[in-house]
């Protein structure tokens, strides 16, 4: 199989809250101690408005997956509960996979998140996805019960629970180093047997390789430059085999920030300052809480921070369209490099960032729209187009709502 024949593209959605002080600035971190005196419960209600708007209309467009995820103590996302999140879009839509991507399982009991997902997945019928990240550092300080030095044991050991609570007749008893359980019997059980696609989310780092490559799973890979997500791909096609399966296309996902408009110029102009604050104001935060203790080896802690300030607080245009999965200009542009960079991967699922830091809903529907309609049919064979409804009626319900 390659990765033409299968070729999904997903639409994710940070929900940031976007209304800071005119002063943000002066903070060297908008994560962890950003304080929540600055955050307007009004405006809020207002932003998840409009943001569930943006995922019906990505579902009413075609889109094969609506993605949310989980992030605390941060504008960077209004999210905090991102099964919430899932849970709200399930109703409001038909066709798209609800993709959590996801909860850090380390900081919730395993058999409370299994039921939660289990849940999703009846709800949705069968529409569930699911991404096990390990959490950023920042959510380590968020969340500081949790030790980061032990994360990646009570990681693995909270994911062996929920596997054994879906897959296993109930009750079924489990004695590990962080949680035991007399009566693991979840209920509900999930739609999708023997339990919904799942994932790993990651930077590259060689653990989480190790424990995706282990079961066999896909990869989603963290906004990172490219060379390393095609290094990460690349050692699990190398490793998956020796746990007895293999690494195909549809098990590679990387994450792409897109936007389409009439010319190159003109897309350029719409979106450079909105990728800008995405890097220099939403994803902004320090060392400290990017890497706290334990968190991660030593040489992992040396590449990543000779890196941080390009993805947490630095910004170089052109460093980034040479770099990085960003793909900015017109629809035949956008598509060669989506196509480029698959064939490179040889991955067939895309996670495609159509809301940019604190871009406006105009714009957003713009390309969504053209990216759909111009875009998709570009990448995807003829024979694998899915039917879409008509532009103008979408754009007439996007701008009335």
């Amino acid at each position: 199989m390659t990765w033409q024949d299968d070729l999904q593209f997903y639409s994710m959605h940070f929900m940031p809250y976007v209304h800071l002080p005119p002063d943000q600035q002066q903070y060297d971190s908008l994560w962890v101690d950003f304080s929540n005196k600055h955050y307007d419960p009004q405006k809020g209600y207002e932003l998840y408005q409009r943001y569930f708007r943006e995922m019906v209309l990505a579902d009413q467009l075609g889109y094969d997956g609506l993605v949310v995820n989980e992030h605390h103590n941060t504008m960077y996302s209004m999210m905090p509960v991102c099964t919430a999140a899932a849970a709200a879009l399930i109703p409001v839509t038909t066709h798209a996979k609800i993709c959590v991507f996801g909860v850090p399982v380390t900081f919730v009991m395993p058999n409370r998140l299994a039921e939660e997902y289990a849940m999703l997945d009846v709800m949705s019928g069968g529409r569930l996805e699911i991404a096990f990240p390990l959490g950023t550092g920042m959510e380590y300080w968020s969340n500081s019960v949790v030790n980061p030095s032990t994360a990646r044991a009570k990681f693995r050991e909270s994911v062996d629970i929920m596997i054994q609570a879906w897959t296993e007749d109930g009750p079924t008893s489990y004695d590990g180093e962080f949680y035991n359980y007399r009566y693991l019997n979840v209920w509900p059980r999930p739609f999708q047997r023997p339990y919904p696609r799942c994932y790993v989310v990651g930077t590259g780092s060689p653990e989480t390789i190790a424990f995706a490559a282990e079961r066999g799973w896909g990869y989603a890979s963290v906004f990172v430059p490219i060379a390393q997500q095609v290094k990460t791909f690349d050692r699990l096609r190398e490793t998956m085999p020796k746990y007895g399966h293999e690494m195909t296309p549809d098990k590679a996902m990387a994450n792409t920030i897109v936007y389409v408009a009439e010319t190159n110029e003109a897309a350029e102009r719409e979106v450079i300052d909105h990728i800008k604050y995405y890097f220099t104001i939403a994803a902004r935060t320090t060392p400290r809480f990017l890497n706290p203790p334990g968190y991660i080896s030593l040489e992992q802690f040396r590449i990543r921070a000779g890196a941080a300030n390009k993805m947490h607080g630095g910004f170089d245009w052109d460093e980034m369209t040479k770099n990085w999965r960003v793909a900015v200009g017109t629809p035949e542009r956008v598509a060669e490099k989506i196509a480029g960079w698959c064939e490179e991967a040889n991955s067939s699922r895309v996670i495609c960032h159509h809301h940019i830091g604190d871009m406006p809903h105009w714009k957003v529907v713009k390309n969504m729209t053209i990216f759909a309609e111009e875009v998709i049919p570009r990448l995807r064979p003829q024979a694998k187009r899915a039917e879409r409804p008509g532009s103008n009626t979408l754009r007439t319900l996007a701008g009335a709502t």
